[in-house]
């Protein structure tokens, strides 16, 4: 007879690890310049919020602590650090939160170059980052298992900005537009 294997006392269950997640992506966002300082090098899930006046028309469950934030993106990492400096703050061909943002700023005269995929002009990386600093703050719990906890949670709060695991109901027709015309701003040039 197989005795079934216990789940140790000390190890959280896949429930209990959600609403731990939950709870401290839900706490008081911190501006960049400081959540650059405290990010670990462990994985986990990250939340991106922005005031209800920074793109307007993005719906979004308020914060907790700060009804006046929204959140707009929810990612996972298997480094937080290495996944916020190196590509959320630096370079649109590895961020899709880059990609989506410059969309949906596309009026705001940013432009794009084809390498081996669209990217923005290395004057527009720095001026979007920029706008990143002066518009979204930052929450995020470390996990080791960020995977299915990002899941879960997108599916449980439907930032309007993620566009993978969010129900169809919940997509944003503005948000997909913007993916498009990012994509559609710069061609590779035709063969000669």
């Amino acid at each position: 007879m197989t005795i079934p294997e216990r789940r140790p006392d000390h190890v959280p269950t896949d429930e209990a690890r959600i609403e731990e997640a939950l709870r401290l992506l839900s706490s008081a966002p911190v501006g960049l310049d400081v959540a650059v300082k405290r990010l670990s090098r462990g994985s986990g899930v990250y939340a991106w919020w922005a005031d209800t006046s920074v793109l307007p028309d993005l719906p979004g469950p308020p914060n907790e602590n700060d009804p006046s934030l929204r959140l707009l993106y929810l990612g996972r990492a298997t480094s937080l650090r290495g996944r916020i400096l190196r590509n959320h703050l630096r370079r649109s061909g590895s961020s899709t939160l880059r990609r989506t943002l410059a969309g949906l700023l596309v009026d705001e005269g940013y432009r794009t170059t084809w390498t081996d995929r669209v990217v923005l002009l290395p004057q527009d990386e720095a001026r979007l980052t920029a706008w990143m600093h002066a518009h979204l703050s930052l929450t995020w719990a470390e996990d080791p298992e960020s995977a299915m906890i990002e899941a879960e949670l997108v599916r449980r709060l439907h930032p309007p900005l993620n566009v993978h695991g969010v129900d169809p109901e919940h997509l944003q027709a503005g948000v997909i537009a913007a993916k498009e015309s990012y994509h559609a701003s710069s061609r590779p040039a035709e063969p000669s």
